[in-house]
């Protein structure tokens, strides 16, 4: 019988483990907390959202979600610093497709390149927009909304929350369809806009059942159409912008994700977006998200990423068209 050496021995099992074991990458990732710069204020949509996903993820990762707010400066606080930070996956940004399909038309310089600097690393949510008016308006439908802005000719005014946002892009979007033109009124929070709503300060405003969800149940506001393909449940007595008058398939919505520095490990990326995706599949985070209007977004990163470069595409045209510019 041939006898095997102690140290022979040793390789042996050495090389057996190493050839069984799991890529360093995703077996060390993470060993520390994970931050979530957030360029949007405590308490707002996204901020909730992520603090109640981050519960979970804290026990799909195993270790601390840490938020991280930094609003302002239309949210280039938040990206700049994820830019400069390690492509390692402990710092990633919640950001949406304004930052990231649509600021790049909006302005002639800017700090960042949404494609060539960072990553769409975990898909989190959508939301579509209603087509909000007071409770005392005198509109039904959107066809009413439409013949009343042919009548008015430039007279209509429509709010939002800000030159450039989604909603000032999206009835741009609507005046095209719909061959009217209508003035814009933006305002710098969101209250003051849908209280301006309420009493026919301004004629209408794009608004989500997060935004414009509390008034519509106190009676204040009334939503005449919801902007998506289909109606949103929970609010299924409100019919789509097609089934209201308005154009076929017209769609506005929004879409909010995890991005990270270019560059981050894709076992690192992975595990970042499969515990994502368990923590949105979670019965009391899909209950929770859908009393808002907000649907869990359960694409690939790679589909989500090409949603994203159409929604840019489709920017650039409507800005373009529309002459918008924030410079």
């Amino acid at each position: 019988m041939q006898l095997v050496s102690k140290a022979s021995l040793i390789t042996a099992i050495t090389m057996v483990f190493f050839v069984n074991a799991p890529p360093v990458s995703a077996q060390g990732f993470p060993n520390k907390s994970v931050r979530a710069v957030v360029p949007f204020s405590a308490g707002s949509g996204p901020d909730s959202v992520v603090r109640m996903v981050g519960e979970k993820l804290n026990r799909e990762l195993g270790q601390q979600l840490v938020v991280d707010n930094k609003p302002g400066a239309n949210g280039w606080l938040t990206i700049g610093e994820v830019k400069r930070a390690p492509a390692d996956g402990y710092n990633v940004m919640l950001v949406d497709a304004t930052h990231m399909s649509l600021q790049q038309h909006l302005y002639k310089q800017m700090p960042f390149d949404p494609v060539k600097d960072f990553d769409l690393v975990a898909p989190l949510y959508t939301t579509n927009f209603f087509i909000v008016v007071s409770v005392n308006s005198p509109w039904k439908n959107v066809n009413d909304l439409i013949a009343a802005a042919k009548a008015k000719d430039n007279e209509m005014t429509y709010g939002s929350w800000g030159i450039g946002s989604v909603a000032h892009v999206g009835t741009a979007m609507l005046e095209s369809a719909t061959g009217t033109q209508m003035r814009h009124i933006p305002f710098k929070e969101l209250p003051q806009l849908y209280t301006a709503v309420s009493t026919g300060e301004v004629d209408w405003a794009f608004g989500t059942a997060a935004s414009a969800g509390a008034l519509y149940k106190a009676k204040k506001v009334k939503f005449l159409a919801y902007a998506g393909t289909k109606r949103l449940p929970g609010y299924t007595d409100v019919p789509t912008v097609g089934e209201a008058g308005g154009p076929n398939n017209f769609e506005l919505n929004t879409w909010v994700a995890f991005y990270a520095p270019k560059g981050v490990p894709k076992a690192t990326a992975d595990r970042l977006y499969t515990s994502t995706q368990k923590a949105l599949a979670e019965p009391d985070v899909k209950e929770r998200l859908s009393a808002v209007g907000f649907e869990p977004w359960t694409l690939t990163p790679a589909d989500a990423t090409k949603i994203a470069e159409a929604d840019r595409l489709r920017f650039a045209e409507v800005v373009k068209k529309a002459k918008i510019s924030v410079d």
